[in-house]
């Protein structure tokens, strides 16, 4: 069941979020950029939480739960280490992610010789 609900958590976040690319003239890094801070804002208000706990993967894989990520980090950081929390909790908290995400995507670079598409090419 626990599968089931991620998937359609993290499917609907998806589904919501191509609707608004669809109907709106937002560019794919905007719409990531509101993903993530949305996630922030989410956590700051309490909500993010609570939908993390029911949703699980399907809460914390989206750009959303980045956002969230980021956002627990500092909140940690500043109750330890007072004011400097504030510019080392989100690198604290989101390290491995994004260190993931870069050896993967260097892999992959290495494996599928990807080539940069000219105009009008498809």
């Amino acid at each position: 069941m626990d599968y089931l609900i991620a998937f359609l958590a993290g499917g609907g976040t998806c589904a919501l979020v191509q609707i608004l690319m669809d109907r709106t003239k937002l560019q794919p890094g905007h719409v990531m950029v509101l993903l993530v801070i949305s996630g922030s804002v989410l956590s700051f208000l309490g909500l993010y939480g609570p939908w993390k706990e029911f949703a699980g993967a399907g809460a914390t894989v989206p750009l959303l739960g980045f956002g969230h990520n980021l956002f627990d980090g500092v909140k940690t950081a500043v109750q330890e280490d007072g004011f400097l929390g504030i510019f080392k909790g989100g690198f604290t908290s989101s390290a491995v992610g994004i260190c993931a995400a870069l050896i993967f995507g260097y892999v992959a670079s290495l494996l599928f010789k990807p080539k940069i598409k000219t105009a009008g090419e498809k």
